[in-house]
């Protein structure tokens, strides 16, 4: 899969997206499609922004492998609820092929990231999770989908357009909790809306996400609690990281499985969330207030007075 920033030549592009090289050319000096220079002179593009182009222009993929992606397949999918039970097989299958093509053609056909990760993704797994309750399905069945979703997350993530915003995030896992599907959702929402958000990883000691947020004094945190090994520990920690982020005026949102409501009422937070469609509630609910205070705060009359 290749890198937002890896770079595919005007010719490569048009072919990707079944146009003319020089309709291209024409969207390129229009400022529609964002172009690099070679030391030579010779227009180049990202993949990401040719996919963001596509995406935006509602363009099919005429040749998906020349970004990188898998060829067009007859089982592609770009209906939300018939894509569950393609990917929940392809995931008990271990066929990640069909499973990122499944994705990505979801994501082309214009659906919200937040959408395909909660009606699709998480669907599939509780669909897994549930067979594997009933005895049709094999814990490393499980394990191996949840490695092939991993990959596919990282996989949207290089596809996306670097934000660009002022707008910051960090996102992690507490001791002893190694689960990245989660804190990586996350992390492609939030970048998805604009957000310059960087997920720094699993299992971190809670002193050391103080220091993280002193340091960084980022606009949001997320974390991800998918297990809580001793729920008093984990109270007494939480509070004093939870007091970091007010010091620092950091938003703190919270979520995952292991969250219980009585767990919750101990806990002081800005928001939980149970989907990524009510994180991206959450952040546009966030960016429009501090809008609406910075717009009042260029309003305001000066209290500067001259003789």
């Amino acid at each position: 899969m290749p890198d937002g920033t890896d770079l595919v030549s005007p010719k490569q592009a048009a072919r990707a997206i079944g146009v003319s090289e020089s309709s291209l050319k024409r969207w390129c000096d229009q400022g529609l499609l964002r172009i690099a220079r070679t030391a030579g002179g010779h227009r180049k593009l990202p993949i990401a922004e040719v996919l963001r182009f596509a995406r935006q222009h509602n363009h099919p993929l005429a040749c998906p492998e020349i970004l990188g992606l898998p060829a067009v397949s007859p089982q592609s999918e770009s209906s939300l609820s018939r894509a569950v039970p393609l990917l929940t097989e392809a995931l008990l299958s271990g066929d990640e092929l069909l499973s990122r093509q499944i994705l990505i053609d979801l994501y082309q056909a214009r659906h919200r990231l937040s959408v395909i990760l909660d009606d699709v993704m998480a669907a599939a797994f509780r669909e897994i999770g549930d067979r594997w309750e009933c005895h049709q399905a094999e814990i490393y069945q499980e394990r191996r989908g949840c490695e092939i979703a991993q990959r596919m997350l990282f996989d949207l993530r290089r596809l996306q357009t670097p934000p660009s915003s002022p707008w910051t995030a960090i996102g992690a896992t507490a001791s002893g909790d190694q689960y990245t599907i989660p804190m990586t959702m996350a992390e492609l929402v939030l970048r998805e809306n604009g957000w310059q958000a960087t997920s720094l990883g699993v299992s971190i000691p809670m002193s050391s996400l103080i220091h993280a947020v002193q340091t960084n004094r980022p606009a949001l945190f997320w974390l991800s609690v998918s297990y809580v090994s001793d729920p008093v520990d984990f109270l007494g920690e939480f509070a004093q990281f939870s007091q970091a982020c007010s010091d620092t005026g950091s938003a703190l949102v919270v979520g995952g499985r292991a969250l219980t409501q009585d767990l919750r009422q101990k806990m002081t937070y800005s928001t939980f969330c149970d989907t990524m469609q009510q994180l991206e509630r959450f952040i546009a609910t966030l960016q429009h207030s501090g809008k609406r205070r910075a717009a009042a705060g260029k309003k305001s009359p000066s209290t500067d007075k001259t003789a």
